[in-house]
């Protein structure tokens, strides 16, 4: 299984990211080993969503990053 998440951080933006073991990467996030979010921790699961496919995860990810997708996190996410 793959995730895709969405984090909450302390300067109140998002940051979305996909791993395979959700558990581990949110460890990472809040231990600093992540540089994107490295100065804004602490970070809080927002949600996230779960793919049986690596590739349908990773162009998800990637829609959410895009202006049309930080919308629909917006209007269905938050």
């Amino acid at each position: 299984m793959w995730y895709v998440y969405i984090l909450n951080c302390k300067n109140d933006k998002s940051y979305t990211g996909c791993t395979d073991d959700l558990k581990d990467g949110l460890e990472r996030h809040e231990k600093g080993y992540v540089p994107a979010t490295r100065n804004i921790r602490p970070v809080k699961l927002d949600c996230y969503l779960v793919f049986a496919d690596k590739y349908t995860a990773f162009k998800f990810e990637k829609y959410l990053k895009s202006g049309s997708g930080r919308a629909f996190m917006k209007r269905h996410l938050k």
